[in-house]
């Protein structure tokens, strides 16, 4: 019997940092247990470039990232999430799409690196920054018990994450 793959949504606003950098972490740590997919409520259309650069230089895969609007997986011919994180506060604050299944969700605001002005290595310091914090989030809630927690205990331990101190979630994560 093969273990149950869980479809993970991670949403932003513009789908070009954030959401993109979480995707392609838990594909990657989810280590084929979990898909990570994302999606922006107004997508710019765009992978932020350090956003490709960072994931780059860390060894991840790249290929098929692309910033693609939340609609898609409203649609009945896409995958049934089985979670789905907000890691903008505006995406959070904003009327989502009924998602079939019913899916966890959580936020997990992650300031945005997108938005961060000054010298490129600045810039690229706040993109690592929020690479971080994901990544510990992310660590965090693929360690979670998932065959011996119902779903109120699993969506009170995803929120939680999402409440955690960068440095709560670092000394969590280790």
């Amino acid at each position: 019997m093969t273990e149950r793959v869980f479809n993970v949504l991670f949403l932003c606003t513009a789908n070009s940092s954030r959401s993109i950098l979480a995707e392609a972490t838990l594909n990657h740590l989810g280590a084929g247990r979990f898909r990570a997919y994302s999606a922006g409520s107004f997508p710019k259309g765009q992978v932020h470039p350090m956003a490709l650069a960072l994931l780059q230089e860390q060894g991840l895969p790249t290929e098929g990232l692309r910033s693609k609007s939340w609609d898609e997986f409203a649609k009945p011919s896409a995958p049934a999430m089985d979670y789905v994180f907000t890691v903008c506060d505006q995406a959070a604050g904003e009327t989502c799409p009924i998602w079939p299944g019913q899916p966890i969700s959580a936020h997990w605001g992650v300031p945005d690196p997108a938005a961060v002005v000054g010298s490129d290595t600045f810039r690229m310091l706040a993109f690592r920054d929020a690479c971080r914090m994901l990544t510990q989030r992310i660590r965090i809630f693929i360690s979670l018990p998932f065959a011996s927690h119902d779903r109120m205990a699993l969506t009170h331990q995803v929120q939680a994450i999402g409440r955690l101190r960068p440095d709560a979630a670092e000394d969590a994560a280790s």
